[in-house]
């Protein structure tokens, strides 16, 4: 279903991640075991991780994908920095790193001095809210093989994220979950940076091309508003771990939605998890669901519905975590709990509230 109305397969897109993960793991051996193996247990991880000497190093890899062109039909660049981050720092918190540094490329069809001066502003203002440091970089001219909106320049923009593991702290992998444990969600202000091909489809459905000016609300189009740019999780993840709270398994919420992402986390323990009180989605998630017609199968699978991240934590420090996420200016709230069954129950609240199911395996 997810294909017939978004055009995207997921199940063909995590299949390729699989053949892509395959190929790579079979150079695990070429490096020798003393300078920088890779850390054993994290397959389907959301970084990976490597052994210097003791010193545990993880990468990881991302874009922002069609997002990119509400920048283009809004003139508005300067938020896209918060996206990019968020892709790459936010995976690597996933697994209990500190995001230090970044390298990013932007390939363009041709050069426009001002809006590289405004993408580069935007990714300036995240780095400094994540605390990383933007160490390298390229631009790449490809011409037509570079297409987008209008007439301005065109361009993808990907980047890698180095992060390090805090001396003391372990690699969360998701192999001390147990049952009992609480599942704690960080409320999302967006979508991030997943679905947008769906979002697109939907907007020109119902609006025409020139979707991105219609009024959202009052002084708000829906090309604004669905370039909310995303909240960034990575320096909470830090400083909760600083603290030594006991987080036993992070899932950043991305494609694929509170189920895949969770399932990622829960197959190192073999347990699910029973989730009845996430956070409801967004009001402009609401709408759109409303204007396409998405059931709430498919717009959990697409889009995080409210909920950008899931801590697993000790039963016992549910309160000290919530405090403390409330203390650094974030939105938490229990959601559920891990069950001994390796299914995960979702309480959806979409427009029809009902009960969703996700295999564990």
């Amino acid at each position: 279903m997810a294909k017939q109305q978004s055009g995207i397969d997921i199940d063909l897109g995590n299949r390729c991640s699989q053949i892509a993960y395959g190929w790579a793991k079979k150079t695990f051996d070429f490096r020798p075991q003393s300078s920088g193996s890779p850390v054993k247990g994290l397959d389907g991880a959301f970084s990976n991780v490597m052994d210097f000497h003791g010193v545990k190093i993880g990468m990881s890899s991302d874009g922002i994908g069609t997002k990119i062109e509400l920048a283009e039909r809004t003139g508005i660049y300067d938020t896209l920095g918060f996206d990019l981050i968020a892709m790459v720092a936010d995976d690597l918190a996933a697994n209990g790193l500190e995001t230090v540094n970044l390298s990013n490329i932007l390939d363009v069809d041709f050069l426009d001095d001002r809006v590289v001066d405004r993408l580069m502003k935007g990714l300036y203002e995240a780095a400094k809210f994540a605390r990383i440091t933007v160490t390298g970089g390229e631009i790449a001219e490809l011409g037509n093989r570079i297409g987008g909106w209008g007439k301005g320049m065109h361009f993808n923009w990907g980047a890698t994220g180095v992060g390090v593991l805090p001396p003391g702290n372990e690699v969360i992998d998701g192999s001390k979950v147990k049952a009992g444990d609480a599942v704690v969600s960080l409320k999302s202000r967006g979508f991030r940076s997943n679905g947008f091909s769906l979002l697109r489809k939907i907007m020109r459905e119902n609006f025409g091309e020139n979707w991105h000016l219609e009024p959202y609300e009052e002084n708000c189009t829906w090309g604004e508003k669905l370039l909310l740019p995303s909240l960034i999780y990575s320096p909470l993840i830090t400083d909760l771990l600083k603290e030594k709270l006991s987080i036993h398994g992070i899932a950043h919420i991305t494609g694929g939605g509170i189920g895949d992402n969770l399932a990622r986390v829960l197959k190192v323990s073999g347990f699910g998890a029973h989730l009845d009180n996430v956070f409801d989605p967004l009001d402009v998630m609401l709408k759109v669901q409303e204007l396409g017609s998405v059931d709430d199968e498919q717009a959990y699978r697409l889009w995080n519905m409210g909920n950008g991240m899931l801590l697993i934590v000790d039963k016992a420090q549910v309160q000290s975590v919530l405090e403390f996420v409330k203390g650094r200016g974030y939105q938490a709230q229990k959601a559920g709990e891990i069950i001994p069954q390796a299914k995960i129950e979702l309480q959806s609240r979409g427009m029809k509230r009902k009960t969703l199911v996700y295999e564990v395996e």
